[in-house]
């Protein structure tokens, strides 16, 4: 039997099941949640239907790609290839149905034993999602990645903890404007600091993504840079987006476009001497390493700017609903768990600040 409850603009369904029930948001109307609902609960009863055929754990995955993240890019689609093999190799055979909690909690600390706590906690971010989606579908009951605990034989830092402070994002800024002349290289390293975007959304930029009488620039596509197969779709739908931009940055962007030579795709960050036609990673990462080091603060990649824009944003205390939308995070929950560590902060400054406010409310001293 399933219940509904209106959560905002949004319809939630909740299902009863075992050993919890399964809820879940997002629906436009009542009438949406209760259509999928009702695949919900005639999945269920296919699954107490004796006979229910067993699924393969691999290739329930496999399909589990194909299917829930149809819309993301090529090189985010490498990741879960790579989940897909540890699967394979540590679960051949073995029917998704048939996984117990400790089967699964064994693969993760031999997984962790060679490898940092960071990639465990990619794998397992991947199957975890996989079999929710698993249990909503009725193909098992079970959620065996519930708790498990992760391990790794490096506690490496988390990407999005290597992040420059406001202070030293700021040195950065001013000397990337000095070094801008000596190669596109600093355009795009300024262009990843003001507006937070994915290296392969910049290289997929073109002419036409800059409106200048806006400050805008439309992302909505991606240029493969690891394979050189060309233009690509971005990470997910969210990743489709419109961003405003400070004139900075765009007064700067509208003279070099101005002034750049023709070429076969419109690419702003075209490279003729490059195989792949566009700048290299590691060529915008050696750049900035130097800069960095001269600047003597401590060296962050590429990727890094990402985390520094929508760092130095949440502490501004620019709201994380747009931070989301900006990063082009598919859920809110994305930019709250990646940035958890900014949040512990502020919720600890939010935490003294209601205090002093109470504290010098009262007109007069209470007496001891």
């Amino acid at each position: 039997m399933a219940s509904f409850l209106k959560r905002g603009k949004t319809w939630q369904y909740c299902v009863s099941a075992k050993p919890k029930p399964i809820r879940k948001g997002g629906f436009k109307t009542k009438k949406e949640a209760q259509v999928a609902a009702a695949e919900v609960e005639d999945k269920l009863r296919k699954y107490k239907t004796p006979g229910t055929k067993k699924v393969l754990f691999d290739e329930y995955f496999k399909s589990w790609v194909n299917v829930y993240r149809a819309d993301i890019g090529a090189i985010t689609r490498e990741g879960y290839y790579i989940t897909l093999r540890e699967i394979s190799e540590n679960f051949a055979g073995r029917y998704i149905n048939d996984i117990t909690k400790r089967e699964y909690q064994e693969f993760l600390n031999k997984f962790g034993s060679q490898h940092a706590k960071e990639t465990v906690r990619k794998i397992n971010t991947h199957i975890r999602a996989c079999v929710q989606e698993a249990i909503e579908e009725g193909i098992i009951q079970f959620d065996f990645t519930r708790k498990a605990k992760l391990i790794g034989s490096v506690e490496s830092k988390r990407p999005e903890e290597k992040h420059l402070n406001y202070v030293d994002s700021q040195k950065l800024l001013n000397e990337l404007y000095v070094r801008k002349d000596q190669s596109i290289g600093y355009y795009l390293l300024i262009l990843a600091l003001t507006s937070g975007m994915r290296f392969s959304e910049m290289l997929g930029l073109t002419l036409e993504d800059f409106n200048f009488e806006l400050n805008e620039i439309t992302i909505n596509k991606t240029w493969d840079y690891k394979k050189g197969t060309g233009f690509a779709t971005t990470k997910n739908a969210s990743s489709n987006r419109t961003i405003k931009m400070d004139s900075n940055t765009m007064d700067l962007f509208k003279k070099l476009l101005s002034e750049m030579p023709d070429n076969i795709h419109n690419l702003v960050f075209y490279s003729p001497r490059s195989s792949r036609k566009v700048i290299t990673n590691e060529f915008v990462n050696k750049i900035l390493k130097k800069t960095l080091t001269d600047l003597k603060i401590e060296p962050i990649s590429i990727h890094g700017l990402r985390h520094t824009h929508a760092s130095v944003l949440l502490y501004k205390r620019i709201s994380i609903y747009y931070v989301s939308e900006r990063l082009g995070h598919a859920k809110i929950d994305t930019t709250h768990n990646y940035y958890s560590h900014v949040i512990k902060e502020l919720r600890e400054e939010d935490t003294q600040n209601t205090l002093d406010l109470f504290e010098k409310m009262p007109d007069v001293k209470t007496s001891v």
